[in-house]
This record gives C-alpha cells, structure tokens and sequence, in this order.
C-alpha cells in the first residue's frame, strides 16, 4: 500500500510540471566553484532549443565548463549575459517548454527501502592500466572536452573510472576523483603551488589601487603559465644584416603614380620565416604528448603576430602566408591588428599556428626571451634594427642589424638545429632574397 502511495504521488507531481508553460533553468551544480565568470552565452531570447544544447560558458580559475538545458522548448527571457557572477542556483534563463519536466521530487521512501540509507558511499576507484604483450596503454573512453577538463586539473584520465556505460569517463567522474585524493594527499599532479602569504599589505606602506586584470591577460596567463613549466626552452640569439632588404623596402614605388609603397619589415620577415619552416619541417611541428612518442608536421603555414592592445597580448594567424604576395601579408598585417585592438577578432583565428612572430622593433629593445605559444614548438622574436659597424670583405662597413631571438623546444629541437635555422633564416633577409620577393 505505502509503495503504490508512492506511486501516485510520483505521477502526479509529474502532470503537474507536464503542464507548467514557463520554466526556470538554473545553474547545476558544477563542483566546488562559486562566482564564476560568464565568459560566453550560447542562445538568444526567442531561439528554440534541444535538449542537451550548450547554453552558456562559465570559466572558473582552474577551467572552462559549458552548461547544457536538461529540457526543449523557446528561451523567454534570458537573465545572465557576458561577463556576470554566478554560482550554483543562479538563474539562467526561463524556457516555454512543451516537453516533461523531470524533477528530482522529494518523497516518502518505502520501509524496504530506508535500510539502505545509512550505507557508506566508498571513494571513487582508481583505474586500472592493463598491461598487453605490446605494450600498449589502456586509454579511457572520454569525449574531447572532459579530456581537456582532466588535463586542466592536472589529472591522468586513464587512472580515473568511468560511470557511464562501457566506462566512459564524465567530468563528474574526474570531480569525485579531484576530491578524493586531493583529500588522501595523492594527487598525480598539484595543479597549484602553494601560496606564501605576505606579512604584510601593500596598503601599509603607501596609497594604492585596485583594479581587475584584463580578461585577455587572465585568459592567456594560464597558456603562457602552462607553456613555460612545460616545455624545456632554449633561446638562441643572433643578427640578421637587413641592409639590401632595407634598402630594397624603402625604394618601393608605385608604377603608376610614382607614389612610395608603405610595406611594414614585419611583413618580409614572414615571407622569410615560411621559406625556413619549409627547409626545417619540425619547428612547424607540435607535440600535444610527449609520452606517445609521436609529433604533428603541418602542411600549412599560418604565422602567427603577437599584438599588443589595451587590453593584452593576442596572437591572431596570417594564414596560408607561402601563398600570399608581401603587399597582402602587409595589408592583414593591418587588418587583424585592428580587429584585436577592437576585440573583433574571432576567436578560432587565435589558434592554429604554425609559428609566432612577436616584435619589439616599434617599441624598442634588442635581444629577449620570448615564450613559445603552446602547442607550437617555437617562436620568434624581433628587436629594433639598428645601424652598426660590421667588418666585411675585407673593411668595416656600415650595416642594418636586425636582432634576433629565437625560443625553441628543445625536446623536439637541438642546439645544432636551431643554429641552422636561424643562419637559414639570415641568409632569407639578405640580399639573395630581397629580390626574389613577390611585392
């Protein structure tokens, strides 16, 4: 009799919300994050949506979570937007919906059933590697996205196990096993070093102020954090003599009105720069995992520029730069440093490259350490040129120098092959090539 009350009250609680016309969609419950940052919205007001279909993104300090709806319907009003707080309960948005509600109801539970309620719910297990006469990792089943989450939290996917079916591992998983051994003192990896707390505050010793950091900054902080701990860098210094490409740069005129054609150095450096990645295939290389033994050589040569803006480093892709003419490399030069300035810029051209270029030619400076933008396995950087004395065949002539530092990885990279590339490279902006150049 009390199981078939149960019963009842179970379906018509569920009538009851088959007929509600507005519903509220929440903020789950997304671990031990609150005040998170909206970072991207999904939907707009009026669109009509699945099940399942990403509504927002929230980005905490430790990762990037995108919530879904657990209903379809058409978005009434959407309550958050880019940039807002929240937390666990916050509403989202309010839906019209035509499908069931399912809500987790509290309700009586049948006498056969509370002998289970003081049961103890054991710690998440480890993960098992099987080991195969070839010697082959056992890889968990895992989408992309909760892979990424794992990495982020610094922990091996393939020690985690999984609670859905075939084993596939859900973020919930990597959560509970988060929590677990961050509690037993286990963890693979700490994702975090300690703090060392100040004995005392900056505001002891004179007026100051406080203001957030820049979201470009807080975003690419944790690529350049990661980059640096990482990856083994080596940076190899030299100089370029640019004196015939100067030369030839600065005689540029138009045919028909006689008019001087403006192309930046910058643009000529990549022209150069593509012509040594096609000599040198691994520095347009990238090793996502250095464990399989494998490394990725691309065919496409997308150098990527790094802006400064008002609001922080971006690094938007020249694309296809091998086929382009230096006129048009100079124009995109132009045109994707606007778009940054603006924040414009979409965010899929930030990624992809095949090697970075950042320049401190138009500020000042010679020689620095630039760090390489992961996943790439090197980068380039560029100081202001200046005229010298440098001896050559025979007497001291005045030159053009072009410093250069280039950063490598130096598990893919060695000091001998970094030495060639950059006389590779030198020899690219000298004369021999200046003219070669199609304009």
């Amino acid at each position: 009799m009390q199981l078939r009350s149960t019963i009842l009250i179970v379906v018509n609680q569920c009538q009851r919300n088959y007929k509600m016309s507005e519903i509220e969609i929440k903020v789950p419950n997304i671990g031990d994050f609150k005040d998170v940052e909206v970072i991207e919205v999904l939907v707009a007001e009026g669109q009509s949506i699945k099940k399942n279909d990403p509504l927002v993104t929230i980005e905490s300090d430790k990762s990037s979570v995108e919530i879904p709806s657990d209903l379809e319907g058409k978005i009434k009003n959407l309550k958050i937007k880019i940039g807002d707080k929240v937390s666990e309960g916050d509403l989202i948005l309010t839906l019209e919906s035509t499908s069931e509600v399912k809500r987790q109801e509290v309700i009586e539970k049948p006498e056969a059933e509370k002998k289970f309620e003081n049961i103890k719910v054991t710690q998440p297990k480890i993960r098992q590697k099987n080991v195969t006469t070839n010697n082959v990792r056992d890889v968990s089943s895992a989408s992309p996205k909760t892979r990424k989450f794992a990495r982020e939290l610094g922990v091996d996917i393939n020690q985690v196990a999984g609670s859905e079916k075939d084993g596939r591992v859900v973020e919930d998983d990597i959560k509970k096993f988060v929590s677990y051994n961050s509690k037993n003192n286990f963890m693979v990896k700490d994702s975090k070093p300690d703090k060392i707390k100040n004995e005392f505050e900056h505001s002891d010793f004179g007026e100051i102020e406080i203001k957030d950091i820049p979201r470009v900054k807080k975003l690419s902080s944790k690529y350049l954090s990661n980059s640096w701990t990482t990856i083994p860098h080596v940076t190899n210094h030299d100089e370029a003599d640019i004196t015939e490409m100067e030369s030839f740069r600065t005689s540029l005129t138009d045919v028909y009105t006689g008019e001087k054609i403006k192309i930046t150095t910058l643009a000529f450096i990549i022209k150069a720069l593509v012509a040594s990645l096609k000599k040198f295939p691994s520095f347009n290389s990238s090793i996502d995992e250095i464990e399989t033994g494998k490394m990725t050589l691309k065919k496409y040569y997308h150098i990527g520029i790094a802006v400064d803006t008002p609001n922080g480093l971006m690094v938007p892709k020249i694309r296809n730069a091998n086929n382009k003419k230096i006129s048009l490399i100079s124009k995109e030069l132009k045109d994707v440093s606007e778009l940054c300035r603006n924040l414009k810029i979409d965010k899929k051209e930030l990624f992809g490259g095949s090697m970075t270029i950042t320049s401190l030619g138009g500020i000042g400076g010679s020689f620095f350490t630039p760090i390489i933008n992961y996943p790439e396995v090197a980068i380039l950087g560029v100081g202001r040129s200046e005229k010298k004395k440098i001896f050559k065949n025979g007497k001291f002539q005045t030159r053009t120098m072009l410093p250069i530092s280039m950063s490598y990885d130096h598990r893919i990279i060695d000091g001998a092959e970094a030495a060639r590339f950059n006389n590779d490279l030198k020899e690219n902006l000298g004369k021999n090539f200046a003219y070669k150049l199609a304009i």
